[in-house]
């Protein structure tokens, strides 16, 4: 009985109930009424002596050494107790921590959602063949595993240590569609890593050709259910578009795990703050950014945007980068990359919103818990709660539903081409960076 009372406080504590309200068995009542001396002749008598330590009733003096008040009798309560003669007491516990005149308050539980995360930032190396890169990606696959992630992702456009194996380097556009002829083996040898390692693994990126014969940045996402999610960046940027000829996506939806929706959002889509608010109006509460950064400066405007998006979301945003370069290899001569994973800015997160950090620069996997159940309750009760104080009577966004996965209208406006991006000031034999 004893370990009942105590995981029943322990759960009424963590709902933040006032109290809890039973009536207790009076064992020794039928046989104080036989008494010669301190005999009890009513249910009050009795529980008076009992309450003077003139009589001990073993039931009644536990509940009181836990804490628990009488509150009265209840005459013929439970009628086959014989020994209690069918009475009882009325037996209150006030929980400590709530106020008993605090005005009702519908809290959530803070319970435990786990997940574990793992964020590769990867190395370029020199490689053979494809198998000798796959070889690479295993391994971390199969590290990340032994640690019992639910999820790795691999950095935007890891792919491209595959252009090593060339014998030569290829012009910018010779490269991107060498690339794009290894997207089925990709595909096919990151779901067989999934299943094989039991991991959900984020593909980064990998230039794709389409039906309609444009190049898209796509991230190929690879469940343990044997499932495959493909993801398309949205926003190329103007290096992308002039030298790779990359086009931009035109849907952005949430992605169903086992560990609840996850977003994507490639790189330079990080950027623009409305995409990852619709992947969280789908669900979504962990947002994967792949990206793939030069210098500290591009570096940093992905973080304060993703550290945004925690904190304007109230969701986790999972970083992953490149670092190292190659020889004859387009757009990998320099990177940049600090990968993290990024919280909300409240109680029950890490102090400065950084779950986990890898150092710059160092090939590294980053892995930590984050606890999903936590981000219910900042959203319901957190110090601010930014998805719930929209003000939708000023402001809100309409999508096209005429234009990929979306389902919702844009609006009274049409949409309209955006104007051809300027051409950037670098030499013809300049590189793209994602």
């Amino acid at each position: 009985m004893g370990g009942a009372f105590t995981k029943n406080g322990v759960r009424w504590r963590s709902v933040d109930l006032t109290g809890i309200v039973f009536g207790g068995r009076m064992p020794g009542y039928a046989r104080a009424k036989r008494r010669k001396t301190n005999r009890a002749e009513t249910l009050y008598e009795y529980l008076d002596l009992v309450l003077e330590n003139r009589i001990h009733d073993q039931v009644l003096r536990f509940q009181l050494a836990n804490g628990f008040e009488p509150q009265g009798v209840l005459a013929k309560y439970l009628p086959e107790d014989k020994a209690s003669r069918g009475n009882a007491v009325r037996m209150v516990w006030r929980n400590p921590y709530v106020g008993s005149d605090a005005p009702p308050r519908h809290r959530l539980p803070r319970d435990v959602e786990s997940v574990r995360i793992a964020s590769c930032q990867l190395q370029a190396r020199a490689v053979s063949d494809f198998d000798e890169f796959m070889k690479q990606v295993e391994y971390f696959v199969d590290v990340a595993s032994d640690y019992e992630s639910d999820f790795i992702v691999l950095p935007e456009l890891f792919t491209l240590m595959l252009l090593s194996a060339e014998e030569q380097e290829l012009s910018s556009l010779e490269a991107i569609e060498r690339l794009s002829e290894y997207t089925p083996r990709i595909r096919t040898r990151l779901s067989e890593l999934a299943l094989s390692f039991n991991i959900n693994i984020i593909g980064g990126s990998h230039p794709t050709r389409m039906p309609d014969g444009d190049i898209h940045n796509v991230a190929y996402v690879c469940l343990r259910d044997g499932s495959i999610h493909a993801r398309e960046k949205i926003h190329p940027t103007p290096n992308e578009a002039y030298w790779w000829n990359i086009k931009g996506g035109d849907s952005i939806d949430a992605i169903p795990t086992d560990c609840g929706p996850v977003g994507v959002l490639i790189y330079y889509d990080s950027e623009f703050p409305e995409l990852a608010r619709r992947l969280v109006d789908e669900g979504a509460r962990i947002i994967f950014v792949p990206f793939c950064t030069d210098s500290r400066q591009g570096y940093m405007r992905v973080r304060y945007c993703a550290q945004a998006c925690a904190i304007e979301n109230q969701c986790y945003v999972v970083m992953c980068g490149n670092v190292g370069n190659l020889p004859n290899v387009a757009n990998m001569d320099i990177q940049y990359a600090q990968s993290c994973i990024l919280t909300p800015c409240d109680f029950p997160f890490a102090r400065d919103g950084i779950a986990a950090e890898a150092s710059e620069d160092v090939e590294t996997l980053t892995v930590s818990d984050v606890n999903l159940a936590d981000l219910s309750w900042a959203r319901a009760e957190g110090t601010v709660q930014n998805l719930a104080d929209r003000r939708f009577d000023l402001y809100r966004i309409e999508w096209d539903k005429r234009v990929g996965n979306i389902t919702q209208p844009l609006g009274d406006d049409e949409r309209s081409d955006a104007a051809p991006a300027a051409m950037p000031s670098r030499e013809a034999t300049g590189h793209a960076k994602g």
